[in-house]
């Protein structure tokens, strides 16, 4: 079952909400009106009419807030009257650029500093009659959402999606571009879409490169190089199944931020995330697999612990946490309980029921804590503790290949009976 596009879910989520402008875009305000004092003699002798006096006065950009991470970012700019616009894509280094008609920029330049995927941010006259807005990006982007939306006739609001994008959707993107008004071209549709309708399990092999995870009690193996193994187990014998599709978060000993992870996957159309993980505990007796859910709040002191553990992957390559606002975070929030957190739930206890009998659990297998990479507001995820590297047992299992392939069968027949009470539901 297809899940909705993010862009579909976060326009529908911030739309007719008031996005929190303080007491600064007062002041703005009086900034841009000031600004019109140097228009055309013409205009202010009365000599034109009302309509060519429409067509001259300068956009007043009152307010602006950036957001977003290091794999995707939110520029919302809010106007005193909806703005005609048109975009494009430059290179080296990649940056998006707004083009807009006159526009009197009256917002302070903090509420848009760079963050995260965006290392910096100018705008601007750049020629008669015309204004620009540039973002620069520290690797390459594609745009997921553009439009206006009308603030009930007190103003309207830009808001504009970037995220990250591989090196070949984004040359196809500057190769193929036109400037293009209101929502997404038809080459940022394509850029998105999967290529065919099968079902796409994205397979995140947690932690990588200089992010080592738990480390091995008897054989100092690594925790990133045993959830690799097990990924691409996984993949390939998914791939043999008719109907569905795999793709790997990654496929080398490479780091990954979270939040790239989730993005990586909704960019490659995945209907599921399963995030593999086979952590250490300070109790070497407790054993077994484990399926966790997200929740803000934790079913218990060991999984709320192995949450705040993997939620310290960014801090490792100084990477800040996401800061936005309180009114974002909890948008995202309740999209994700609404949209996804019944399907996660789902898939949670096929995996269970899949494993019962033939792969070792945890007492009470199905827990919940705030992962991180579980945050996709339009993918159902799990993270799945394959076992502990802190227990003997555990750790001489997750070594055996014969073990592996048990493990990925079972996991295997959890997803296709996931699916088939969906499929059967909508065909």
């Amino acid at each position: 079952m297809k899940r909705k596009p993010l862009n579909a879910i976060m326009g529908v989520g911030m739309r007719g909400r008031k996005h929190a402008v303080g007491t600064r875009g007062k002041g703005a305000i009086l900034f841009a009106l000031i600004s019109l004092l140097v228009l055309p003699s013409a205009f202010l002798a009365g000599q034109a009419t009302a309509e060519e006096s429409a067509e001259i006065a300068p956009l007043i950009a009152y307010n602006a807030l950036l957001v977003g991470d290091d794999a995707r970012a939110r520029l919302v700019v809010n106007f005193d009257r909806a703005p005609e616009f048109s975009y494009h894509y430059l290179k080296d280094p990649a940056r998006f650029v707004i083009t807009l008609p006159a526009t009197a920029f009256g917002f302070d330049h903090d509420a848009v500093q760079a963050r995260g995927l965006i290392t910096d941010v100018r705008y601007g006259t750049t020629g008669p009659g015309q204004s620009r807005i540039v973002l620069t990006a520290r690797e390459p982007i594609q745009m997921t959402l553009a439009e206006t939306r009308d603030e009930g006739g007190t103003g309207a609001r830009l808001v504009v999606d970037l995220a990250i994008a591989d090196s070949t959707v984004f040359e196809k993107l500057l190769a193929g571009q036109d400037k293009q008004s209101g929502n997404a071209s038809d080459a940022e549709d394509a850029a998105l879409a999967p290529e065919d309708d099968s079902f796409v399990v994205a397979i995140d092999a947690g932690h990588g490169g200089v992010d080592t995870g738990a480390v091995g009690e008897d054989s100092k193996t690594f925790e990133k190089d045993i959830t690799l193994d097990f990924a691409r187990a996984f993949a390939a014998r998914l791939q043999t199944v008719p109907g569905f599709d795999s793709y790997l978060t990654r496929d080398a000993d490479v780091y990954l931020s979270l939040s790239k992870r989730v993005e990586l996957a909704r960019q490659h159309g995945a209907d599921l995330f399963i995030s593999l993980h086979a952590d250490s505990l300070s109790q070497r007796d407790i054993s077994g697999a484990t399926v966790y859910t997200l929740s803000d709040r934790a079913s218990d002191r060991l999984a709320a612990a192995l949450a705040q553990r993997e939620n310290l992957s960014n801090e490792i390559m100084g990477i800040e946490a996401s800061a936005e606002p309180e009114e974002v975070t909890d948008i995202l929030l309740d999209l994700t309980r609404r949209e996804t957190q019944s399907f996660a739930i789902s898939l949670a206890d096929q995996v269970v029921a899949s494993f019962e009998g033939q792969i070792s659990l945890i007492n009470n297998p199905h827990r919940f804590a705030g992962f991180m990479v579980l945050k996709a507001p339009d993918i159902p995820s799990i993270l799945l503790e394959i076992g502990f590297l802190s227990n003997p047992e555990d750790e001489k299992r997750m070594l055996d290949p014969v073990w592996r392939d048990t493990l990925v069968d079972r996991l295997v027949d959890a997803v296709t009976r996931y699916r088939s009470p969906m499929m059967s539901g909508i065909e």
